[in-house]
């Protein structure tokens, strides 16, 4: 496991995992990896794991449970335990959860996770057709409790703008590019969605701003035309 991406803290705390994890399931544990590489942006996000097992059972999952508060001080979330005919049974079930896994990860232990396995194409338009109009939904919803109080509308852009940043990245991934930035994100929905680009910045932006939009109602009329956008095109996507 060689990603440069990760401190050498991370890393001993991937191989202390992997370490218990072996010695819980042995021979029946196939992989274990560290994913979401590329959408680890800040120091106190916890690095997610998956292994994949020959089966899962509740002594398994007994047997790791006193383990878990070690691994989150380490920097580690709790890692998804699953078989791997569970896994490839669920590729429709969860197909941008999966296709994210198989698209960004490193390995920890054990042999290449995902060789033959691939999320349907298909599949994941329809799972990200699910995220934009969810999203659009929410902003509408949002904007109508909010009762146009300034306050509560520059909270709602900036409560919804990282899920607006997975959904924007998902549809880049859709098309063929992993953009590792909010830059990189926001150029890639301008130029395959048509999107604003300015008003994708300043959403995002306003996550990590505690000063407001001068008129954050302004924003968030100009937010959900680009969401609206966002479903239409997701809506009519075909493989380009």
């Amino acid at each position: 496991m060689g990603s440069p991406s990760l401190s050498p803290q991370l890393r001993d705390a991937l191989s202390i995992l992997a370490r218990d994890l072996r010695h819980v399931f042995g021979t029946r544990l196939h992989s274990v990896v560290a994913y979401g590489l590329h959408r680890k942006s800040h120091d106190d996000d916890l690095l997610h794991t998956l292994a994949l097992v020959d089966r899962v059972t509740f002594d398994d999952i007994a047997a790791c449970a006193p383990e878990a508060d070690k691994w989150e001080r380490r920097g580690l979330a709790v890692p998804l335990l699953i078989s791997r005919d569970e896994f490839v049974r669920t590729l429709d079930v969860f197909p941008v959860e999966y296709d994210a896994i198989i698209r960004d990860h490193a390995i920890v232990d054990g042999h290449s996770a995902f060789d033959g396995i691939r999320v349907n194409e298909l599949d994941l338009r329809r799972g990200i057709e699910l995220q934009a109009k969810s999203h659009l939904i929410h902003l509408r919803e949002g904007f109508l409790e909010s009762g146009r109080d300034s306050g509560r509308v520059a909270r709602l852009i900036a409560a919804s703008a990282p899920a607006f940043r997975r959904l924007l990245a998902n549809i880049a991934r859709l098309n063929g590019r992993m953009p590792d930035s909010d830059e990189g994100i926001a150029d890639a929905a301008a130029e395959q969605v048509g999107v604003d680009r300015a008003m994708v910045r300043e959403v995002f932006a306003s996550a990590v701003s505690a000063t407001p939009a001068v008129d954050p109602s302004a924003l968030l009329s100009r937010y959900v035309a680009g969401a609206e956008q966002v479903w239409q095109y997701v809506d009519g996507w075909r493989h380009r």
